[in-house]
């Protein structure tokens, strides 16, 4: 009877003690939760990145007067945009074509929607009497001089077009790329 009792009273009077269950609960807990916040705080920071970057505020000034373009023919423009990308914050060259349609501007982006290669103004051999004015040498898509792709081309749909304003007559631009067609 004697071992009985040293074995209830194996830790001090007066104290709690930890055993290795609860130990291990607590460790394994912690560690779980270390993780999840691992993985979960980077996922945050890119799904609430695009309220930060949204808004007028992101418009930069392309350096070119709105009158500057007409419906005859794109005109190619660079301007510095901004960028924030992880821990680098630098100013990024981008390119654009702008044209006049209707009333309206046009702010092309360079890039052909079918593989993001470079387009560029079709020499003769393409340009088939005038009618396509781009050329993407990477597939052979071609886009009229308002961004329309060919009915024959890998390209499934118009260049993408930045969204613009005019202000006191110059031209803003944002870095963000839509969608059409």
């Amino acid at each position: 009877m004697e071992k009985d009792d040293q074995k209830q009273n194996a830790t001090p009077e007066g104290k709690d003690g930890l055993t290795r269950r609860q130990f291990l609960t607590y460790a394994l807990g912690g560690t779980g939760a270390f993780m999840a916040a691992s993985i979960g705080a980077p996922l945050l920071t890119f799904a609430l990145a695009p309220l930060k970057s949204a808004g007028a505020a992101n418009m930069v000034d392309t350096g070119h007067k709105a009158s500057e373009f007409n419906g005859q023919e794109p005109k190619p423009i660079t301007f510095k945009l901004h960028v924030n990308d992880g821990w680098n914050s630098k100013d990024v060259d981008k390119q654009a074509y702008v044209i006049q349609q209707g009333d309206k501007l046009l702010v092309m982006s360079p890039l052909c929607t079918h593989l993001g290669c470079l387009v560029s103004k079709a020499d003769t051999q393409w340009s088939e009497g005038g009618k396509w004015y781009f050329h993407c040498p990477c597939h052979n898509s071609k886009f009229d001089k308002y961004g329309v792709q060919s009915p024959d081309s890998p390209a499934t749909r118009p260049l993408d077009i930045y969204p613009y304003e005019v202000r006191n007559g110059q031209l803003f631009v944002s870095g963000q790329l839509q969608k059409r067609g």
